[in-house]
């Protein structure tokens, strides 16, 4: 006989849900600083969207279409970096964030609003809140962390019990023990921690954890003597201890997984001991069976996933299929849905089986605050998992109230007023908003309405979802491989940040290569197709390129800077470069440093503006081929720079953390300042909302790629708007469209285009389909209008650099009526080929406007104009469909339907014909 029990979960097997049954349409975060991501009660699920501040509710068990309804819960002015459901109140969640406070919420059951005001703040801390635990068998109690502090919280008295000191480090973690006794914390100083707050703040035990100090995680198992902790150890593997608190120098036993860079997020079931190990950016889950008795985390199943893992959490047992042999179900967080992981114990009969679910921990509350802290060490009573014998108890916390019912609770709240954070009561499905100079201005922007709230019939769709781009349908797809141009070699991928890498207009590209000399060679949009192997005919710039344009009103000539603080003008023959050309037409000197920026003016011809690392713009007349204006002001580097749409004035984005706004011609100070971008990794601004606005790509002190709307006459009274969109390392390049107000946003490297329409009023920010392609891009950039296909609804044409091809993208809007020409997509455009003033009028004080064109082609109607269509048949009422019927009337109508389709056949049957046998013959 063997010394060793057999586990009874031997056989357990991981089943993900099928399609149906997840939560799709979201876009969840990715920010690494966030713990688990997402967490969920016996009724709602919480998970990091990809808005900084919102974070999206959804029933656990929905039905049908009701559970892919997404609310969206404005709760902080800055980034969400925990959450954590009550274990009583499943309606009662808390949040930390980076803005320093912690705030805890009623949410409502659904099919009511959202709440607009949080019920409780905490804080503000010092720094942002890393960590936060609702306590195991007190209602009312909470523990946080932020930076090197521990707080036990009373709630209810809004005020900390005590501060947990000796951390030496940032605190990564705070868990309770399950008794509610003990605090044990993992620190970046690689040390684990257990505390007994009501003895003292000091740690009662201190041990070294692991050897890395990345990503330090901790769980209790169901006893306080044993816990279980993940991170790295010296070789950057990922390693799992299991630790016992009475012999605290070294771990009982430990595994070793990869070196993968993900953390492992433990998540432990107490009742079964089952350890669920969740690695971000991994693609399976790992399940061990905890056993402090033998002692050993023995490995149980492992589930692939078919998705790239964000966040997990664990349900509550109370909310598992019992009689199904659910006895664990992880809530994985992928990019784009929720996907319910079932653990299964296959057993032949289906009864409720005692030995899989032991009575687990009801929702009444044990004990209050003041008897915890006093010394009160009572327990939660547990309740069994039974279907028959399960009490149907219900806990409704204190600490927030749930609001009084008002006959307008299917109205939209208002805005709240005063002094609430302006970031409350956001719960709209469009892209989150927050502002730090103009709170009252986000006013008309925040909706308190809610993805689970009131039926359209209550309200109309727009003011249920607020309002909407008609460009949110649009599809960007890559043209067909004949007009691209392939057989790229040597591109030179490694252009300043400042630069777009690359530069065309309607008839050719220019692309720097990586040969020495500075080489650019000129490739025809007209001529597609495979490049021949041989070396292409370039230019030698003569030194390395810094940034290069096309002139607006001379598409034969092209400006390139180098490193060599001079600007080269080049012109290519009207039948392309089909030689190498050594000498430029021009060489502007001038800057003492290397050239960081080229801008042509968009109105008048032979201006350009240039940005140098001697942190001056000039302004060059190139019919003289002299400088003619020197602005100054800057005190670092200068990330970019973007001339008005009627060319008088001139806005940079610097280093220093500051935006200006220059009037060329009247000075060579700003005539504006304001705060930019916190994060100093780069930026780029671009005038938008017929240059009302001015629209600033950076990043925040936390590296976040965001972006900024400024009004254009008001620059230093900071952003109107604050848009976050991902983590990356690259800068956000912005391509505007003024005639559709639409900004395409990307990254070198990135993969993902996007698509935003802008609003000089809120909301500011109106997403639309971004366009996502299978392998990153070099570089991507807009063409003119002209060249995009309007009978297809194109309303946007671009070019896309890869590797070692170049391929158009067409962005199109699917419209029914393709046969009129859609007048409401394409007004009026400019004529950007034409100069509307020379150089000599501009600098003399001249201002002009441009011509329009229309771009209708001749034989269209336009849509406005086309004749309206004959009132399609209505479709039967919905109530014919959902009419009950009886079990009688569906086997009468399945019978029919099945004799209907087999037909009437009275012909014999094969088998008739067949002699048969006599009894007695068979013996």
């Amino acid at each position: 006989m063997s010394r060793f029990k057999v586990s009874k979960f031997r056989h357990m097997e991981a089943r993900p849900s099928r399609r149906e049954a997840w939560i799709g349409d979201i876009r969840a975060g990715t920010t690494p600083s966030c713990r688990n991501h997402i967490k969920s009660s016996c009724h709602l699920i919480a998970f990091n969207s990809d808005r900084p501040g919102v974070l999206g509710i959804v029933p656990l068990d929905g039905q049908g279409e009701d559970k892919r309804q997404v609310a969206h819960l404005g709760c902080h002015s800055d980034l969400v970096t925990d959450l954590d459901f009550s274990p009583f109140d499943d309606f009662l969640l808390a949040t930390g964030s980076a803005d320093r406070t912690v705030k805890l919420w009623r949410l409502p059951a659904p099919g009511q609003a959202l709440p607009s005001v949080p019920g409780l703040v905490l804080g503000p801390e010092g720094v942002q809140v890393e960590v936060l635990q609702f306590h195991p068998t007190v209602d009312g109690v909470l523990v946080s962390a932020a930076g090197t502090a521990v707080k036990v919280w009373d709630v209810t008295k809004q005020q900390a019990l005590t501060e947990l000191a000796a951390h030496g480090d940032l605190v990564q973690g705070a868990v309770w023990s399950r008794d509610g006794a003990l605090v044990g914390t993992t620190c970046k100083d690689k040390q684990l921690r257990i505390f007994d707050p009501r003895a003292k703040p000091g740690a009662s035990q201190s041990t070294e954890a692991h050897k890395n100090s990345k990503d330090g995680w901790l769980v209790w198992t169901g006893t306080q003597e044993h816990l279980v902790s993940s991170g790295f150890n010296q070789m950057r593997e990922r390693e799992v201890k299991l630790w016992d608190t009475r012999h605290f120098s070294s771990a009982l036993t430990s595994i070793t997984l990869d070196t993968s860079p993900g953390s492992l997020m433990p998540l432990l079931d107490p009742d079964t001991g089952l350890l669920v190990l969740a690695g971000k950016g991994d693609s399976q889950l790992y399940c061990y069976e905890v056993t402090p008795q033998q002692p050993a985390l023995s490995p149980v199943t492992q589930c692939l996933l078919e998705s790239v893992l964000r966040g997990a959490a664990l349900v509550p047992r109370r909310a598992l299929a019992v009689m199904g042999c659910e006895v664990l179900r992880v809530l994985q967080l992928s990019d784009t849905a929720i996907v319910p992981v079932s653990y299964h114990v296959p057993r032949k009969a289906v009864e409720f089986h005692e030995d899989l679910f032991p009575d687990t921990a009801g929702c009444i509350p044990a004990s209050d605050p003041h008897a915890w802290w006093v010394g009160s060490n009572q327990q939660v009573q547990k309740v069994s998992l039974h279907p028959a014998r399960r009490p149907h108890l219900s806990f409704t916390s204190c600490l927030v109230p749930p609001a009084e019912p008002s006959p307008d609770q299917a109205q939209p709240a208002d805005t709240p007023a005063g002094d609430a954070d302006p970031s409350e009561g956001f719960s709209s499905p469009l892209s989150s908003l927050t502002s730090p100079s103009t709170p009252s201005s986000l006013g008309p922007s925040l909706s308190s309405t809610s993805g689970i709230g009131t039926s359209p019939s209550q309200r109309s769709l727009q003011s249920l979802l607020g309002p909407s781009s008609k460009f949110r349908h649009a599809q960007g797809t890559v043209l067909h491989r004949d007009s691209h141009i392939t057989n790229l070699k040597g591109l030179n991928l490694t252009t300043p940040g400042e630069s777009d890498g690359f530069c065309a207009n309607r008839l050719r590209v220019a692309v720097p290569l990586l040969s020495s000399g500075g080489q650019v060679a000129v490739l025809e949009l007209r001529k597609p197709g495979r490049l021949p192997d041989t070396a292409l005919p370039t230019m030698q710039n003569g030194a390395a390129v810094t940034d290069l344009a096309w002139d607006p009103f001379d598409p034969y000539r092209l400006a390139v800077g180098g490193e060599d603080a001079r600007i080269r003008l080049w012109r290519v023959p009207p039948e392309g470069l089909e030689e190498v050309l050594t000498t430029p037409e021009a060489v502007l000197t001038g800057h003492t440093e290397k050239i960081y920026s080229l801008r042509f003016h968009p109105l008048a011809a032979d201006v350009l503006a240039s940005s140098s690392y001697d942190l001056t713009i000039r302004i060059w007349d190139l019919k003289a081929r002299a400088e003619r204006l020197r602005l100054q002001g800057h005190r670092d580097q200068i990330f970019g720079l973007a001339w008005s749409p009627d060319g008088q004035h001139l806005a940079t984005v610097c280093k220093d953390g500051h935006l200006r706004v220059y009037e060329p011609r009247g000075g060579p100070e700003p005539l504006q300042e304001g705060p930019g971008p916190e994060g100093a990794r780069g930026a780029r601004v671009v005038w938008v909302c017929d240059g009302h606005c001015l629209l600033v790509s950076g990043f925040d002190s936390r590296s976040e790629r965001q972006l900024l709307l400024y009004p254009a006459k008001a620059v230093a009274g900071g952003p109107l708007a604050v848009l976050g969109l991902d983590v990356a390392p690259s800068t956000l390049l912005p391509s505007y469209d003024p005639d559709t107000s639409l900004v395409l946003l990307t990254g070198k490297g990135d993969t993902r285009v996007f698509l935003y329409e802008l609003l000089p009023e809120a909301p500011f920010f109106l997403e639309c389909n971004s366009f996502t392609s299978p392998d990153p891009h070099k570089g991507f950039i807009l063409l003119p209008k002209t060249e995009c296909d309007v009978q297809e609804v194109e309303f946007a044409r671009c070019l896309r650099l890869r590797q070692t091809s170049l391929e158009p993208v067409a962005f199109r809007l699917p419209r029914v009526r393709k046969e009129f020409f859609q007048d409401d997509v394409f007004p009026d455009t400019a004529m950007s080929w034409e100069p509307v003033l020379s150089a000599k009028a501009w600098l003399g004080g001249a201002n002009g406007q441009p011509r329009l064109i229309s771009l209708q082609p001749p034989g269209m109607t336009p849509v406005s104009q086309a004749p309206r269509e004959a009132p399609a048949r209505r479709a039967p009422s919905s109530a014919l469909y959902l009419e009950e019927k009886s079990d009688e009337q569906k086997k009468e109508e399945l019978l029919s339907a099945m004799v209907a389709k087999l037909g009437n056949r009275e012909d014999p049957l094969p088998q008739d014909s067949f002699e048969g046998v006599d009894e007695d013959e068979w013996d």
